[in-house]
């Protein structure tokens, strides 16, 4: 998983990422993709890398694309729904960032 690196950043932050995004959630009415609540991560299904960030048939591609709900993405990320840091949260764009 390639961590918010400032390649990240550009990547989450760009025209591309943004109208992919915008026309992928309505695809899934904004539904978790797993368990049908409400979603709110987009998150890759092959995890970017350092190496493939500028591929777009991997950073792009509706088939690599999956809307989870944070616990159902917690579990595919980390194997686990529960939270084990309580001062970070995900912002509407699946960033890690400071409750703070």
């Amino acid at each position: 998983m390639l961590q918010h690196t400032e390649i990240a950043k550009k990547f989450y932050k760009s025209k591309a990422w943004r109208l992919c995004r915008e026309s992928y959630i309505p695809k899934v009415f904004g539904l978790c993709e797993r368990c049908e609540k409400p979603g709110y991560i987009l998150d890759h299904i092959e995890e970017i890398t350092i190496n493939n960030i500028n591929n777009p048939n991997i950073t792009l591609n509706h088939d690599n694309l999956q809307f989870l709900c944070t616990s159902c993405h917690n579990k595919k990320t980390f194997g686990s729904s529960e939270v084990t840091r309580d001062d970070v949260m995900f912002n509407s764009k699946g960033e890690l960032i400071s409750k703070k």
